[in-house]
């Protein structure tokens, strides 16, 4: 280090944050560092020449009157707010935003030296009054854009000035000048200022932005300043993006609106304005963004739509459905009169309405009072009873599917009544097997699939996707004679129930893709279209921090997210209808449990399993085997509800089939009286003994042959008698034959196998883990063989096997304190499972075989 030359020392100190530990370690490098010159390109090497001053008047102790000489003929930046500003810091005048020392670090005679040569650049035209800095000048500018030009006490003359004469790039609040002033760009370009593509359509947004004290026409001075922008810097473009905000804003911001379609008729844009509002509203739809989205019942938003289509109509069927929508949502009035909805109809020109119209609408999540549509039908379109009443049950077929459709199959059955119907149709159209699930082989299919009933809307990707609710509204688009197949006694099989719908929905965005593939690369650049508005855009760019990005969730939630959501604000879920009209062991509700515990709805397992009340029926649905089995198909994790109605003595079941079959069964044995029922009862209690030896005399001169084998130390204990002999023999002769018939009751109560529901749910549960543990060992046999030794093999276990590994074992601690306490501390171990791996038991802790010795011995 010390045979180093002063250059490559001083380059070390260049790439330092603080050289101040290094200086101390030697006094050449002292010495180096307190040459003028390396301290003055110290600033210019690690913070460039537009900064280069600015850190360095925070430097205090290391800045004088040679350093401050070479800045500045080093050509580092200086402009007139920022010796304007170091003047009001350094004499604690008006600079309330600087929170740290900066230039008061200074001695003032160097301070003085700066003001000096730095005021004679500017020929000593720097005024240092209140409010007469530029940076004040440049403020009040940008407040005065906001009133008519007649109002305006600031010129962009004045403001070009101070970036052409006095060096002023006022970069942080430049993108938005750009907006009022365009003309200002080149101006500030020369100052080092580089425009950002990032902040295109933050400018455009504030250009368009609706001024509240300024009621003047705007579109000519917008269709200028776009034009201008966009010739000083083609880069500055109007994006598709603005341009759908600027078109959801046609009824509050006429001036925006209006130059927007004066620049469609100039050629001022990259895209047809129409095509542009054509595809605002397809891709609305196909985007799910609104069809099935809150926003389509704001009356903001009913009300740009409408005039959209007005302005720009087409015969696209999707838009048709939008608009249909607008209409029959009646703007949230309770008892709207009909004639007003036909009188909207003919404004917007969708009549005459088609039996296909009314299917589209009655299946939309956000159509909640059927009745009124279907009034509608009967009087103004003169649909027949017949006609209509197999309308409603095409539309209550279509709704099981839809999970928030709830209020509406709720009217349609008490107006109607065909509960057995909706019943007969749920259990053909969505019974699911393992047959109907994805491949085994295919672990993305598996971990993205979706039963089609019970969608959970408290996990984010359902409500937002609203995958279910997505498919059946376009199979209704597209396909509707799928849900007419029950009304015809054409019923699909169980495989194509679930598969159907999602195929259906699958080739209809198919279709939409293919459209989309013709644009090229440079259509992308164009940007995406939402259903934000302009003024919901500038003030989340506004609000949002700059230097805690990851917290603007907080900023855009509340509103702006609730109105994107693919279901209404208060909606009756389709499964909680289901539990309330049906029973709890009917065919609906198994195939309503089924999805549930599919997409792990924890709001509807919880209500199906809740615990019924003290005068308030049995309301639990069971559980099966079949579930555990899907779910390992799936390798999904049980949800824990599964696992605690277990614990608590749920009966084990197979399938389905079992406990639906018994009820008939069930049926018969009532019908034969109750005598039947009690001794079949009685004869499935395990704790009941039935044996001759029981009834015996106790005072026969034979008594029964108990056991050969000794009794354990509990069954001692109890037999023990206190009672000191004496010539009444025959009470102690009483007293043993009593102790032994407690004796033999309770060692034939330990030998019967009795299997209790508990121990029937751990056998075949640990049969499930073992075909799991197999299913483990061949993917890893067969991911050893393609690879290398070399490289370090990690074959994760699915989410079923772990969460299956770890409740097991507490399910058979669970049955082995159960029958503790029903044969004493002394129960057997017995294991009804065929695991053969000792693993995954609960094995309890083990006494110590090491003789201790006594220490009070």
């Amino acid at each position: 280090m010390q045979r180093l030359c002063d250059e490559v020392i001083a380059l070390i100190i260049y790439e330092l944050e603080d050289p101040t530990p290094l200086t101390l370690t030697c006094k050449r490098f002292l010495h180096v560092s307190r040459d003028p010159y390396v301290r003055a390109h110290y600033f210019l090497a690690r913070y460039g020449h537009m900064e280069a001053m600015f850190w360095a008047l925070g430097r205090g102790k290391i800045l004088d009157e040679k350093v401050i000489d070479i800045l500045f003929n080093s050509g580092a930046h200086v402009s007139r707010y920022l010796l304007q500003v170091a003047i009001h810091h350094f004499y604690r005048g008006n600079s309330p935003f600087i929170k740290t020392p900066w230039v008061r670090s200074i001695r003032p005679s160097v301070f003085s030296y700066f003001q000096k040569v730095a005021a004679e650049m500017f020929d000593n035209e720097v005024p240092v009054g209140k409010h007469d800095d530029d940076g004040s000048k440049f403020h009040a500018f940008l407040k005065d854009s906001r009133l008519p030009p007649h109002l305006r006490q600031k010129h962009w003359e004045e403001i070009r000035d101070l970036f052409q004469r006095f060096r002023d790039p006022l970069m942080s609040q430049l993108p938005i000048a750009l907006a009022v002033e365009p003309r200002l760009l080149p101006y500030a370009e020369a100052n080092g200022f580089r425009i950002d593509t990032k902040y295109r359509d933050f400018i455009f947004r504030k250009m368009f932005e609706k001024q509240s004290l300024n009621t003047v026409d705007r579109s000519e001075e917008i269709v200028s300043n776009v034009r201008e922008l966009k010739r000083l810097d083609p880069r500055m473009f109007l994006s598709r993006t603005v341009a759908a905000e600027v078109c959801m804003e046609s009824k509050t911001n006429e001036s925006a609106y209006q130059a927007l379609k004066t620049l469609d008729r100039s050629g001022g844009l990259l895209f047809p304005l129409p095509y542009s509002v054509r595809r605002t509203v397809i891709d609305a739809i196909l985007l799910q963004l609104f069809v099935k989205s809150r926003s389509v019942m704001n009356q903001f938003t009913t009300n740009a739509l409408r005039q959209l289509y007005s302005d720009f109509p087409t015969s696209d069927p999707t838009v048709r459905t939008v608009m249909l929508l607008t209409v029959f949502l009646f703007d949230g009035l309770l008892q709207p009169p009909l004639s007003t909805a036909k009188s909207k109809l003919q404004s917007l020109n969708l009549l005459p309405l088609t039996r296909q119209d009314l299917l589209v609408i009655l299946t939309n999540p956000f159509i909640e009072r059927p009745l009124t549509i279907l009034d509608y039908a009967r009087e103004e379109m003169g649909m027949s009873p017949k006609a209509i009443k197999e309308l409603v049950h095409e539309v209550a077929v279509m709704c099981l599917g839809i999970g928030s459709k709830g209020k509406t199959l709720k009217k349609l059955t008490e107006y109607y009544g065909f509960k057995d119907f909706i019943a007969e149709a749920a259990v053909q159209r969505y019974t699911l097997s393992v047959a109907d699930l994805p491949p085994l082989e295919d672990e993305q299919a598996c971990a993205a699939y979706e039963a089609p009933l019970c969608p959970d809307y408290s996990n984010t990707k359902a409500s937002r996707l609203g995958s279910n609710t997505g498919s059946t509204h376009q199979r209704a688009v597209n396909n509707p004679s799928n849900a007419g197949q029950l009304v015809t006694n054409e019923a699909p099989g169980p495989s194509s129930a679930a598969e159907s719908p999602r195929e259906n929905y699958d080739l209809h965005m198919e279709d939409a893709v293919e459209d989309d593939a013709t644009s090229s690369a440079d259509d992308d650049e164009l940007g995406a279209i939402g259903q934000d508005t302009l003024s919901v855009m500038i003030r989340q760019d506004e609000m949002a921090p700059i230097r805690s990005r990851r917290r603007s969730y907080f900023y855009m939630y509340n509103n702006d997210i609730q109105a994107k959501l693919n279901y209404p604000a208060e909606f009756l879920q389709v499964g909680r209808w289901v539990r309330d009209t049906y029973p709890p062991e009917s065919p609906i509700m198994a195939v309503f449990f089924t999805h549930a515990v599919i997409n792990n709805n924890s709001t509807l397992l919880h209500l199906y399993l809740s615990t019924p009340g003290p005068n308030s029926p049995a309301t639990r649905v069971p559980i099966t085997l079949k579930h555990f089995k899907l779910l390992a198909h799936l390798g999904r994790a049980p949800n824990f509800c599964l696992y605690h109605e277990i614990e608590l003595g749920a009966e084990f079941y197979f399938s389905e089939e079992d406990y639906l079959c018994k009820q008939s069964s069930v049926v018969e044995t009532r019908q034969h009286g109750k005598h039947r029922a009690k001794v079949v009862k009685k004869e499935t209690s395990p704790t009941t003994v039935s044996h001759p030896l029981c009834q015996a005399d106790p005072c026969s001169s034979t008594p029964p042959r108990i056991s050969r084998k000794r009794p354990r130390r509990s069954t001692a204990a109890t037999v023990a008698s206190y009672i000191i002999p004496d010539s009444d023999d025959e009470a102690i002769v009483e007293s043993d034959d009593e102790n032994a018939m407690v004796t033999l009751m309770t060692m034939q109560a330990k030998k019967r196998r009795v299997e209790s529901n508990l121990q029937r749910w751990i056998k075949h549960l640990s049969a499930l883990l073992t075909e799991e543990q197999r299913k483990y060992k061949e993917k890893r046999r067969r991911l050893e063989k393609i690879t290398s030794p070399d490289d370090k093999l990690r074959v994760n276990k699915t989410e079923f096997h772990k969460s299956l590994t770890t409740h097991l074992r507490s399910l058979r601690k669970v049955d082995l304190d159960k029958r503790k306490q029903l044969y004493g501390p002394d129960a057997p171990e017995e294991d009804y499972s065929d695991d053969e791996d000792d693993e995954y038991r609960y094995q309890k802790s083990r006494s110590s075989k090491r003789r201790r010795s006594n220490p009070a011995s």
